[in-house]
């Protein structure tokens, strides 16, 4: 769903025959992921990063068309709301200092979407953060969706499946929506990993179980519609506004944003093999004259099914796959993001040498959601663990062996040192995001606004967010 397209209605005949062009295309990936030295070569990184836009008193900024071409970079594109924007940042080698580089690019695609910010909308900016904590109910009408095919789209394919209003319930909240435009209140920060066809299983069923203390060590989503929810709401929020579920679906365990219900016993296949039996097109667009390689539809449709880590295949330059990383949240700062990343990536591929279908499932499903509920503060599970642990001290504990598999995949000790130190003291002194939003905003006696403007002064700087007063 990267790019837009030509039409935003559909006719049944159109969904018909791109639902069999989907099956005929499993059969072709299925004979691609086979080939004898397919995808094979270095380990390759990459990232995107969504951000808000925000006017002058730290409101919603509807005006992301015209800063992304006042802009001019092709690395910038629309996302679902007109206040938001992302950027696809350079892929990079797994070795030497990629999370230095990382850190960099970011640093200054952040500085340049500011900047153009700030000449559409004197005093507005750009900042990354997981849920902007002025949004209102107001900021989420249709109006407010981008203006491309591709989201209109999206909006008639999931309502043609779902009639009944989008119900979100999170804690005390309650919110009854008409359209997909709630997705719109969360951005994120998404990491690609190239992976062999053969190494997929074990490096997914890795990044499952990483995830629940990583996601624990940088929450930075607590606050929505004025109330204080979980570290990351973000996860409740987008696995509830985009459930197209309805009461004939209830027997389908995942909605299109999802955690998962089991280990990946074979492979990639087996994830689209499932997302092709398991889930409706919404986005039926036909490509014509494509060539067999390069499966479009199959690619349009798992672009529309959101789980939290997931499966990609990119046809360019002979083809690969991906495993792309969708729970961490913007923000705070560019060198959170690249640290967030260093422990994401070093904890999966040090856990990419367990056996992991021994270890039952369901605790990393569920240390992915006490993750996300209560941060640093959640009981987790771990392998070789009796009973729970706090996830503080589990992260303190798996640090080393996430230094250790970043050295033995070339990252230099200089740079994973930098990325893995900031989450070290990040979670030492329980100072995520989350958490200094919450005391910021008891200082501040509760002003929102005042509360985005110091936020977004200090994600500039470029300093972790443990170190903001």
């Amino acid at each position: 769903m990267g790019r837009d397209i030509d039409k935003e209605r559909f006719s049944e005949a159109e969904y018909a025959t791109f639902g069999e062009r989907l099956r005929d295309q499993l059969g072709v990936l299925r004979e691609l992921l086979g080939t004898p030295g397919f995808g094979e070569g270095p380990a390759t990184i990459g990232a995107e990063l969504e951000l808000f836009l925000v006017d002058a008193q730290g409101r919603p900024l509807s005006r992301n068309d015209e800063v992304r071409e006042a802009l001019g970079d092709p690395r910038v594109v629309l996302e679902l709301g007109r206040y938001n924007l992302e950027v696809n940042l350079t892929p990079l080698p797994l070795s030497g200092a990629p999370f230095e580089a990382l850190s960099g690019e970011v640093q200054e695609a952040m500085t340049r979407v500011d900047a153009a910010v700030w000449r559409a909308e004197e005093g507005g900016g750009a900042l990354p953060i997981g849920i902007l904590p002025t949004l209102d109910t107001a900021d989420f009408t249709r109006r407010a969706m981008s203006d491309q095919n591709r989201y209109r789209a999206m909006s008639r394919g999931i309502r043609r499946l779902r009639l009944e209003p989008f119900l979100v319930k999170i804690d005390d909240l309650e919110l009854s929506v008409e359209d997909v435009i709630l997705e719109s209140a969360n951005t994120s920060w998404q990491v690609h990993l190239r992976t062999p066809p053969g190494r997929f299983a074990r490096l997914f069923n890795a990044a499952q179980l990483a995830i629940g203390p990583v996601l624990a060590a940088c929450g930075n989503s607590p606050l929505f519609l004025g109330r204080r929810l979980w570290e990351e709401t973000r996860i409740a929020l987008m696995e509830e506004a985009a459930d197209d579920r309805d009461v004939e679906r209830l027997h389908r365990p995942d909605g299109r944003v999802t955690f998962g219900s089991d280990w990946v016993r074979e492979g990639a296949y087996e994830l689209f093999e499932r997302y092709v039996a398991d889930y409706d097109p919404i986005v039926p667009e036909l490509t014509e004259g494509a060539q067999p390689h390069e499966v479009p539809e199959l690619r349009l449709h798992q672009g529309t099914i959101w789980q939290w880590n997931r499966p990609v295949y990119d046809p360019a330059d002979g083809g690969h796959l991906r495993i792309e990383m969708r729970a961490l949240p913007a923000g705070p700062s560019c060198a959170d993001m690249a640290a967030n990343t260093a422990f994401l990536l070093g904890l999966t591929l040090s856990q990419a040498e367990r056996d992991l279908t021994g270890y039952r499932f369901a605790e990393a499903y569920q240390n992915f959601y006490r993750a996300a509920m209560h941060g640093l503060d959640a009981k987790l599970s771990w392998p070789g663990h009796d009973g729970g642990i706090h996830a503080a001290d589990l992260v303190l504990s798996l640090l080393p062996e996430s230094r250790a598999a970043l050295l033995a995949a070339g990252v230099s000790a200089r740079d994973a040192d930098r990325a893995l130190g900031i989450v070290e003291e990040r979670t030492r002194l329980r100072r995520t995001g989350a958490a200094w939003q919450r005391e910021t905003l008891d200082r501040l006696g509760g002003d929102r606004g005042a509360l985005v403007r110091r936020y977004r002064e200090l994600a500039l700087s470029g300093s972790p967010v443990h170190t903001w007063e």
